[in-house]
């Protein structure tokens, strides 16, 4: 395949102070072979004008107007018009390495389709980065490093949503953008899990992502952790709950609460056990919470587990691990 067209797909709302760099850090990849199909959604600010004169000097440049509400209709207008082989997605405030498009279509090349491509990603912010934004980048990038990405799926979005690359069949196999579902990108996510597509291993900074108050992750409701527990336990019930299995809830905070209120919505059967005293033996929702403890009585458990603390998620993994049991299978952090 020489010099396939690669589809960037970029939504915008009132980034006009970031989307100049953003657009130059794409005229400046080294592949030179993509079309950009950044959608306007809604913008009050002057983006619109921004990005227009970069597209009436670049052809490869492609502006629409979002004619839906949100990200997602943006998402879904721009892969409507895209025509690459290789899809991948850029947000309007970051900025890419000049060799983030060569090496992830390059990895899609060698390992071949029911693959994705993607990349270390490197926060940068004006004020400085916070110590939340630095260990999350840690940890994402220690899984992209080992292809290992899927490992903590459940704990938060393993895959970058801005450093990805798919093969266009790929992408709509796996139905992505289709289903009106927040946080769009943590659901593309599983939907590549869900579908077997394997990360590949990447040990270089292709991109940057900036941080600053009103960055969309830190202020939109559809970003809450609500929503993220919602589409944990919508997914962890379509791909990896065993039907054969007690299904277990560990800890009665409010996540564990939430996945509570969701399983009895849909008639799930399940035990909930803690270790916290003043919870054990009495009854939430109408289900009695039990010592933790009650789990090595529990014939062919499955739990989710909903402590936040680190220090106690290594006890409660080491205590599994007691009883002989196995990652996904028998136990999922959620947290």
């Amino acid at each position: 395949m020489q010099d396939p067209l690669i589809s960037i797909i970029t939504p915008f709302k009132n980034t006009e102070a970031y989307l100049a760099d953003c657009i130059q850090s794409i005229l400046e990849q080294t592949y030179t072979n993509w079309e950009l199909l950044i959608v306007d959604d809604s913008s009050t600010d002057e983006s619109y004008k921004i990005v227009n004169a970069f597209a009436e000097t670049d052809s490869r440049i492609k502006l629409f107007k979002n004619h839906g509400n949100g990200i997602i209709d943006a998402l879904q207008l721009a892969f409507k018009h895209s025509k690459g082989d290789f899809i991948t997605r850029m947000d309007s405030d970051d900025i890419m390495l000049p060799n983030k498009l060569e090496v992830l279509l390059q990895h899609l090349i060698a390992n071949g389709k029911k693959h994705v491509a993607i990349g270390l990603v490197e926060y940068f912010s004006e004020t400085g980065v916070g110590e939340g934004y630095k260990s999350y980048e840690t940890w994402l990038n220690n899984l992209t490093k080992m292809g290992n990405n899927y490992s903590e799926i459940y704990k938060e979005c393993v895959i970058p949503s801005p450093c990805w690359m798919a093969f266009r069949s790929d992408f709509i196999a796996c139905d992505a953008f289709n289903p009106n579902i927040y946080p769009e990108d943590y659901d593309l996510t599983f939907r590549f899990y869900k579908n077997q597509i394997k990360c590949i291993p990447c040990n270089e900074i292709l991109h940057k992502w900036r941080d600053y108050s009103t960055r969309t992750s830190r202020t939109h409701v559809h970003y809450a952790q609500n929503h993220f527990t919602e589409l944990k336990t919508h997914h962890f019930l379509d791909i990896d709950y065993n039907t054969t299995k007690k299904l277990i809830i560990w800890g009665a905070g409010t996540k564990g609460k939430l996945i509570a209120k969701i399983l009895i919505e849909q008639n799930i059967p399940f035990e909930w056990i803690c270790d916290n005293p003043k919870k054990i033996g009495k009854a939430i929702y109408g289900k009695e919470m039990k010592n933790f403890d009650a789990l090595s009585k529990i014939k062919n458990p499955q739990s989710i587990i909903t402590v936040a603390n680190k220090t106690a998620q290594l006890e409660i993994r080491s205590y599994l691990e007691t009883l002989n049991m196995e990652p996904v299978q028998d136990y999922i952090f959620f947290c």
